[in-house]
Order: structure tokens, then sequence, then C-alpha cells
């Protein structure tokens, strides 16, 4: 399967008890599956596994939001740019950034009794597919067919329903 390209920059606090590069190519893979317009090794998205200081900042400076998040996205292109690049392969394609914070998203993990690794593929899905055009936040039923997207994507690889409240998709 063709997927974006992913170049990461991992901060040391992620450990190195989990392969983040070999986790983050299988849910890129997973989206690619679900979203054809992804499955294009021109693509490329920069992701980072950052403290919470860093999204923290980031947070505060892009969205005027004084706390750290889970996870940030930050396109460089619009959805109908995205499916237009389809129409013209090889040059390389900058689709945008992905930030996950660890304190975050490992209290997020303990609450949820999941392993850590599971809920960054869960982020690394959701960060992608807002990065495909996606959004959850501009009605109930973009969130709902994003949350169902995401729900099929993590079975691919073996993830339970993070949300856990849905009837089967």
């Amino acid at each position: 399967m063709t997927a974006p390209v992913l170049e990461l920059d991992i901060d040391p606090v992620w450990g190195d008890s989990t392969d983040w590069d070999e986790l983050s190519a299988e849910a890129a893979e997973a989206v690619a599956a679900e979203v054809p317009e992804l499955a294009r090794s021109e693509i490329l998205v920069s992701v980072v596994f950052a403290d919470d200081e860093e999204v923290h900042d980031l947070n505060r400076q892009w969205r005027a939001k004084d706390k750290p998040t889970n996870v940030l996205s930050f396109p460089m292109l619009s959805r109908e740019e995205l499916l237009a690049a389809r129409n013209s392969p090889g040059a390389p394609v900058m689709l945008g950034d992905i930030i996950l914070a660890y304190g975050v998203c490992a209290r997020e993990a303990d609450e949820k009794s999941v392993a850590l690794a599971k809920h960054a593929t869960h982020l690394l899905v959701h960060g992608l597919l807002h990065l495909a055009g996606y959004d959850h936040e501009t009605s109930t039923e973009d969130a709902e067919a994003m949350e169902a997207m995401e729900i099929r994507i993590l079975a691919r690889l073996g993830i339970a329903d993070p949300y856990g409240d849905r009837d089967p998709v």
C-alpha cells in the first residue's frame, strides 16, 4: 500500500520502548487505505512527538488556547488542493504538520486504560484525517463521519473503537 511519507521528530520524553517510526507508518498506511487521495508517496507529512510545553506554546500561538492539547494538526493544503494534486503526480506535496504532546497523551491513555502506543496511533489517524480536510468541529454530521472513519481505520490496525459509545459501523 502506498502512503504518505512521514518525517518524524521524536522528543526523548517519548522513550524508546515503542518503534514510533513503524507505528506512524502503519497508521499512515491504514489512513491511506480509507482515504485514497492520501495513497501517494509524493505526499509529505511532518510528525512531531513533542513534550507538553512545545504543544502548549503552539496551541497558545496558533489557536489562542493557553494549555497543551493531545494533538495539533496544521494543514498546508485545503481539501480541494489535495484532491487537485492527485492529477499532477510526481512533485512532492507538503500536506502539513501533526504534533502530539507526550504528557497529555500519556494521561489520556492511562485514563482510558489503553496503551500509549494505541492512543498515539488514534491521534495520528485523527491528525492525518484533519490534514486530509476532514473536520469534526464544523457540524455534528461531520464529527460523526470523521469518528466513523477513525473507527474503521483503527479496526484495520486491530485497535478497538476509542469512543466506545457508537453503534458498529
